[in-house]
């Protein structure tokens, strides 16, 4: 189940660097319209969450320590705030349908929320690859007070 663990957080991960070059399609798409970023809003609403799901729930079969599996959770609520940011700075734009900076400052926060998750999930497949490694014959692993791997 380790082994899973690893795979599917590397598979999570590399969504997430695809996401970001289906972002960069949609803003280099010309002429721009409302399907310039239909990849990006694929990967991101359909793709990645199934992903963050599942490296969550594997994270738990694998009996990783509680803070790890805490981690894996922790993208979910980042993938979940990515259309509310993005709804929010659309919403600031004038009455001509143009950009404001206020809504282009939001805006930065959705790419902002982007990289933090990515960091997560980079040190949760981390994580999950030292969880995979051998443990040399005669060394026991060391447990905390709550009888999770240290």
């Amino acid at each position: 189940m380790r082994k899973a663990f690893v795979a599917i957080t590397a598979l999570t991960l590399v969504a997430f660097a695809l996401q970001f070059i289906l972002a960069a399609v949609g803003g280099f798409t010309k002429p721009a319209g409302d399907d310039a970023y239909a990849l990006h809003s694929v990967n991101g609403m359909v793709v990645i969450p199934v992903l963050t799901v599942l490296t969550a729930v594997f994270a738990a079969l694998a009996k990783a320590p509680g803070r790890l599996i805490g981690l894996a959770v922790l993208p979910i609520g980042l993938v979940v705030l990515q259309p509310l940011i993005a709804t929010l700075a659309n919403a600031f734009t004038d009455a001509s349908g143009v950009s404001t900076p206020l809504g282009l400052t939001i805006g930065g926060l959705h790419a902002l929320n982007g990289i933090i998750a990515v960091h997560v999930v980079v040190g949760v497949h981390r994580a999950a690859r030292k969880l995979d490694e051998p443990v040399p014959a005669g060394a026991g692993r060391l447990l905390t007070p709550e009888g999770e791997p240290a």
